[in-house]
């Protein structure tokens, strides 16, 4: 059977193919009478404005696409809730896509929103060329969210990575610790940043015949692996810096293996405030990123493009927060 069409529903409702048009979009401008009789029609009949038809005619379709890097991180579900939650107030819709963790399979999942002809894009934790994330401006609007760039076609919207890796490091030296050392995560979105601040905090402190960085990445193998190397170097530090939750995980996970205490062979402190960094028996020490504020300003940044016409990249950053829990003490003795 043919899916019923517009026609079909002002049929059956007694009204014109222009009314019931305007009740499927606006319908404040139609009368009570008329609106329940097209929405009675429209349910009996199970019809479904073509959103596809109407983009056409519109040239918008109501839709912002959301790429995010890592479909399996909690952190980039955590900052959906608040764009989907924004996106909806205003009147949007989202359409979710994810990178993989593979710059390739992120282009091909942006060219499919791009195909769809969603009116704007949020993209998470992007692992593109910013010249190739320009590419994208072109057509539509762009806003990263946890990567920072100068681009004058894409805005950006982050927490300030150094300035919370520099508190976290503060931190770590304010109970006595000077051997600190850091896993970093390369390139991958926020990295550098949070790897800027510890260097900070250590030269800030004078310690920086201390500073020390291995290399890790964002995921708990790359943790596990760089803590692995750490200990089996014979540097045993007082103090590990993860570049984020699951990082942290895995370096827990080799710290518990090599048979040593934490914190009481060693202090470890995330990056995340993942809801999983807070379980009784984690309790990661963490730096805390607002997420859903973070969705909230992504949209925020879109829809001043669509609606108000700005066309200034604008730089949105939230202060990062610290969470103490019990994976950080004083440095052992002796």
């Amino acid at each position: 059977m043919k899916p019923p069409t517009i026609l079909d529903v002002a049929e059956r409702a007694g009204v014109s193919k222009s009314l019931v048009s305007l009740a499927m979009r606006e319908p404040d401008r139609v009368s009570d009478a008329s609106l329940v009789a097209v929405m009675e029609a429209a349910e009996e009949l199970g019809y479904r404005p073509n959103a596809a038809a109407r983009s056409l005619v519109q040239q918008r379709s109501n839709v912002v696409g959301v790429v995010l890097s890592d479909l399996h991180n909690p952190f980039f579900a955590d900052v959906a809730d608040g764009i989907e939650s924004a996106a909806r107030h205003a009147g949007y819709r989202t359409m979710l896509s994810s990178g993989f963790l593979d710059p390739e399979r992120e282009r091909a999942s942006l060219n499919t929103l791009l195909e769809l002809r969603v009116d704007a894009l949020i993209v998470m934790g992007s692992m593109l060329e910013i010249a190739d994330l320009e590419e994208v401006a072109e057509s539509v609007p762009v806003t990263l969210v946890g990567r920072h760039c100068e681009s004058a076609l894409i805005d950006t919207v982050g927490v300030d990575d150094a300035a919370g890796a520099e508190e976290a490091v503060d931190f770590l030296i304010g109970l006595g610790h000077s051997q600190i050392v850091h896993i970093h995560a390369g390139n991958h979105a926020g990295a550098p940043r949070r790897r800027m601040g510890y260097e900070q905090a250590m030269t800030k402190h004078g310690l920086e015949r201390h500073i020390r960085s291995v290399r890790g990445d964002f995921t708990e193998a790359g943790g596990k692996k760089a803590m692995t190397e750490i200990l089996g170097s014979g540097y045993i530090p007082t103090a590990v810096f993860a570049p984020n939750d699951f990082s942290a995980l895995g370096a827990m996970d080799a710290i518990d293996s090599a048979g040593l205490q934490i914190p009481g062979d060693i202090s470890l402190l995330g990056y995340d405030n993942l809801a999983i960094a807070g379980l009784p028996r984690i309790s990661l020490t963490t730096v805390g990123q607002p997420k859903e504020e973070l969705g909230e300003q992504a949209v925020q940044l879109v829809l001043e493009r669509l609606r108000d016409g700005r066309r200034a990249p604008r730089r949105v950053v939230v202060p990062p927060y610290l969470v103490l829990r019990s994976t950080t003490g004083p440095p052992r003795t002796g």
